[in-house]
């Protein structure tokens, strides 16, 4: 494909430039709108521009990759729900054996909760908990947090749902769940114990001192707080039929009046009304004759001792059979998740297996699922149908294939120095355009290439463009949004709040990233 005429070339290049300014710095301060109103705004200027035709820009939208990270968000929303991250953190803090230990854990931990969860998933729940865990030892906890980023997005390349551009590259090639997963494990296990092991080189004499004096602080988290610690992401407040009435008249809900009910007293409201369905069982004739007076008195002054037993001893059964449904929830959505990863290795549709397995858990809560809904990420989805739209505008212009054209004579995967200027081209597009868009303009590209040698290199091709454009998000605390998710989420913490600065991630991140992905390649197959 040659170029376009130029003012497709001038006005595309304008609309993806927007585009790519708002993805990378959502908060500029000329158009501080955020990254999905910038995927929108790119998709609204190639139609307008007439880059490409509304037609074509609905047929850009790719449905499959939508379903896929649908299903994927939902499912672990229940999985949320059924403690599974409570689980993973708990794991962290049993019988750690000091710092190195617990760096170890964090690394392997956080690489398998990401390839089975997605990385953005397991650093939205992981991170304040890995933060209280430090700060409990009184470590310093830059180390912990770049640990739990850089092996997310390692850990992430193995699975096609770990991360959202290895679902573009699941569906686009066609590769079946199980030979992705072939393809990239050994480079995944290999790397995150370079990772780790990077880690551990670089902070060996921070992580052998007992005492943070990174940061001045003395802050200390007590082991009960770690424990309590809820694994709940923010999510929108649902207003459920019982707090419904209460929104709606607050001075008659019983915490807005003054000395609220006790136990005692709740207790006793449900004795008298038992009092007062006996009376009415007792007009209907269902309890026997009345005796005299005196004795109907004795009676009566014994029902509410009796009948506080009864009720005791009911909301007894009611707390064991709770507890009961709570344990067969729990392994009703494990269940599920097991089903869905073992249809995803047999190969079945990945987008309508994660969507099916997303609605059964829907039907197996049997109630109102607009809790779990809320927590998709719909701004995600919006941003990836914008992105999907802009990136095609671009393709258009005949700007890629130009570049790719130039590129290609020494970017053959054939040899090794083919696939060392590939893996350069991939890190820095990955870094500068995000990983994403970049497996947007290269992956056809690249394949096409690979498979006028062979049908196997081809598939080499899509998992080496899968493994450097996900590796590549350590090289930079902008590379990838788990990154940013981290960072921001230690940040937030009350009270033992921490700054995981670009530097600081940088030092680490640029080493890392390199030879991660140079000892990751000769292991992709």
């Amino acid at each position: 494909m040659g170029m376009a005429g130029s003012y497709k070339v001038v006005l595309g290049s304008v609309a993806f430039v927007f585009f790519w300014v708002l993805a990378v710095f959502p908060a500029v301060p000329f158009l501080p709108v955020g990254r999905t109103a910038g995927s929108l705004l790119g998709a609204v200027l190639m139609v307008l521009f007439r880059v490409i035709t509304p037609d074509e820009a609905y047929a850009a939208i790719d449905l499959p990759i939508l379903g896929l990270l649908f299903g994927t968000m939902v499912v672990s929303a229940y999985l949320e729900t059924a403690d599974m991250f409570k689980y993973l953190g708990k794991l962290l803090s049993w019988k750690s054996k000091g710092a190195k230990d617990l760096l170890c854990r964090i690394c392997l931990i956080s690489a398998i909760s990401s390839a089975l969860f997605t990385n953005d998933t397991s650093c939205v729940i992981l991170t304040e908990f890995v933060l209280k865990v430090a700060r409990q030892h009184n470590l310093p906890p830059h180390p912990f947090l770049l640990a739990l980023a850089s092996s997310a997005n390692i850990g992430s390349s193995a699975t096609p749902i770990g991360n959202p551009q290895n679902l573009v590259i699941a569906i686009q090639s066609k590769i079946s769940f199980w030979d992705f997963v072939m393809g990239i494990l050994p480079a995944m296990f290999v790397g995150v114990l370079v990772n780790a092991l990077v880690l551990l080189v670089m902070y060996w004499r921070l992580l052998s001192v007992q005492k943070d004096e990174e940061d001045g602080t003395s802050e200390v988290v007590g082991e009960d707080d770690v424990n309590s610690h809820r694994f709940m992401p923010a999510t929108m407040s649902h207003l459920s039929s019982s707090n419904f009435e209460e929104f709606l008249d607050p001075l008659s809900s019983p915490s807005h009046i003054n000395g609220s009910s006790t136990h005692v007293d709740a207790v006793r409201n449900r004795v008298n009304s038992v009092d007062e369905h006996e009376i009415q069982r007792a007009a209907d004739g269902s309890i026997g004759s009345v005796r005299n007076s005196n004795a109907s008195k004795e009676a009566a002054s014994a029902i509410p001792s009796t009948e506080a037993f009864k009720v005791q001893n009911s909301e007894q059964k009611e707390s064991k059979k709770g507890r009961w449904k709570n344990k067969s929830w729990k392994l009703c959505v494990y269940l599920v998740t097991i089903g869905l990863l073992v249809a995803l290795l047999v190969g079945f549709n990945m987008s309508w297996t994660a969507i099916t397995a997303a609605l059964a858990l829907v039907v197996l809560d049997f109630k109102d699922a607009t809790p779990c809904l809320e927590k998709v990420s719909y701004s995600l989805l919006i941003f990836f149908c914008g992105m999907f739209i802009t990136v095609e505008g671009f393709n258009k212009t005949g700007i890629p294939s130009t570049l790719w054209d130039f590129m290609e004579p020494y970017a053959k995967i054939d040899r090794v120095s083919g696939i060392a200027v590939l893996a350069i081209v991939i890190l820095v597009l990955s870094n500068f355009a995000s990983n994403v868009p970049t497996v947007l303009l290269l992956g056809g590209r690249v394949a096409a290439s690979a498979a006028a040698m062979s049908a196997s290199r081809e598939k080499k091709a899509w998992l080496i463009l899968a493994w450097v454009s996900t590796v590549a998000g350590n090289l930079s605390l902008l590379g990838s949004a788990a990154n940013l998710i981290v960072c921001e989420q230690a940040h937030r913490v009350p009270h033992i709040g921490y700054t995981l600065s670009f530097w600081n991630h940088f030092k680490f991140g640029f080493p890392s990233t390199l030879i991660v992905t140079a000892i990751g390649l000769t292991l992709i197959r």
